[in-house]
């Protein structure tokens, strides 16, 4: 389970820098454009909004696998070690929800339904901007369960093999 949990966030970590390093060098290119050769880059602009929302989501999973998101820790910490145990699992769940609903069913429906737009200055369809959210959600699925199961105390190590 932490080997899954490394790779993934490995390559999250990846992507998202990327994403980062990709607006960093486009706003460097639009200013570029802009000020020096007095002939603003349209794409670009529109390339570096959509990539912020990558990076953002992309982040918002990086959260989720550290068990970084909102919470009440006064309303946990108040609570014995069951009522700990029980309402980081709650968290998780709700986390799960969220996930299933809204990124995934919610993500698979825009992206199809935006796939007959078009993007104004790339001439790409909206939908394949949209495609990070399931893809998010479904990552976000897979870590609230080895969140869940890290709570629980299940390890790897303790099954017995027969």
């Amino acid at each position: 389970m932490n080997r899954l949990k490394k790779i993934l966030t490995s390559i999250l970590n990846i992507l998202a820098g990327a994403s980062f390093l990709a607006m960093v060098i486009l706003t460097c290119w639009q200013v570029f454009t802009r000020y020096v050769l007095k002939n603003p880059s349209a794409w670009s602009e529109e390339l570096v909004s959509y990539l912020f929302a990558w990076a953002s989501l992309l982040g918002s999973v990086l959260v989720t696998s550290e068990r970084g998101h909102m919470n009440i820790p006064i309303l946990i910490e108040r609570s014995g070690e069951k009522g700990q145990k029980f309402l980081n699992i709650l968290c998780e769940l709700i986390g799960f929800l969220f996930s299933a609903v809204i990124l995934v069913y919610g993500g698979i429906r825009i992206s199809s339904l935006a796939m007959g737009q078009m993007t104004s200055s790339l001439g790409i369809p909206v939908g394949m901007f949209y495609v990070i959210l399931p893809l998010c959600g479904i990552l976000n699925i897979i870590y609230t369960i080895l969140n869940i199961l890290e709570i629980s105390g299940y390890r790897q190590d303790e099954r017995k093999v027969e």
